[in-house]
């Protein structure tokens, strides 16, 4: 699309959640809308919840989505739907130390564990429906998501007062704000762009900036430990996620957006920016809950990081005062 040319196709929406909240506002677009007339669709597969799960519901929690995606596909008709767009996130890519960093070519690991399976799950079926149906599709992976009303795994990581991190791994943070989530998927939308793109704000942080931002004290374990308590409250049912989920916020999943920054996107928060508005977030809500760390609600609650960061700041402060 040209520059200066208004796009002059509705875009309807599917899926939950804040995400799908602020690409309605920002694409003008209609959640739940008919697909009817050359529309553009975008499924939001993880709806900014990027939550955990016990094992016990994964099969019913992907059945139920997959029987949702379903209905939503068989909506489609010949000339109904120019392009789907597909919101899913990078973790699907994989988080792993020294693991460098992620570009718009990169697929999706083999083996995936926790909720980044099923988020690749989701992400594929949609794919393959509308690949099915030879309608053009587009996959745009996202870096954690910030921003009025998202409340994630990642985010929750910081209502604790401790930072959890491994020892000898330098963990660097990217983060996302909606809004600017949305400006990507409207770029996409607008030069009509095929196959898959990442996006994440440029410049991470490293984990001593985010330290000193948050004022958190930083738990630095070693990855035996923290990955030893995290699968001990997994399977004592404490925690709902497995160990794999630990490695989304001790290791990085750092993107590098190059299709999207050569088509003129850029995000408008930076990295320190959207720091700052997940903590004033973070701090909102728990002054209306209390903070999260006594007893099963400090493991339960999903984030699993933050559960592994008191626990085991717990676990050396017994060890003091043995001392």
């Amino acid at each position: 699309m040209s520059e200066g040319e208004v796009r002059s196709r509705r875009t309807v929406l599917r899926g939950r959640g804040p995400v799908v909240d602020a690409l309605a506002r920002f694409l003008d677009a209609e959640p739940d809308a008919p697909v009817l007339g050359g529309v553009d669709v975008v499924v939001v597969v993880d709806g900014g919840a990027f939550d955990p799960m016990p094992p016990s519901r994964v099969g019913a929690w992907l059945a139920e989505h997959d029987a949702e995606i379903a209905r939503e596909v068989a909506e489609f008709r010949p000339g109904s739907v120019h392009r789907v767009v597909v919101v899913s996130s990078a973790s699907v890519l994989g988080a792993l130390p020294g693991g460098g960093v992620h570009g718009d070519d990169a697929v999706p690991l083999a083996e995936l564990e926790g909720t980044a399976a099923l988020t690749a799950a989701l992400e594929t079926h949609v794919v393959d429906a509308a690949t099915e149906l030879g309608v053009p599709v587009t996959v745009v992976r996202t870096a954690p998501v910030v921003g009025p009303g998202v409340d994630t795994m990642i985010t929750r990581h910081f209502e604790m007062p401790w930072l959890l991190t491994l020892r000898g791994i330098d963990r660097e943070w990217q983060l996302l704000h909606v809004d600017d989530l949305a400006t990507a998927v409207r770029t996409v939308l607008d030069h009509d762009v095929d196959g898959s793109v990442v996006v994440g704000t440029l410049g991470p942080l490293s984990t001593d900036a985010v330290v000193a931002a948050s004022g958190m004290r930083r738990v630095d374990l070693p990855a035996q430990t923290a990955f030893g308590i995290a699968e001990r409250l997994h399977r004592a049912g404490l925690l709902p996620a497995s160990a794999a989920d630990l490695a989304l916020v001790v290791h990085p999943w750092t993107v590098v957006p190059e299709r999207l920054l050569a088509l003129g996107w850029e995000p408008t928060r930076s990295n320190d920016e959207c720091l700052r508005e997940l903590l004033a977030g973070v701090e909102r809500r728990t002054a209306l809950v209390g903070r999260r760390v006594h007893g099963r609600d400090a493991a339960a609650f999903g984030a699993v990081g933050a559960a592994v960061a008191f626990l085991g700041t717990a676990a050396v402060m017994r060890q003091v005062r043995r001392r």
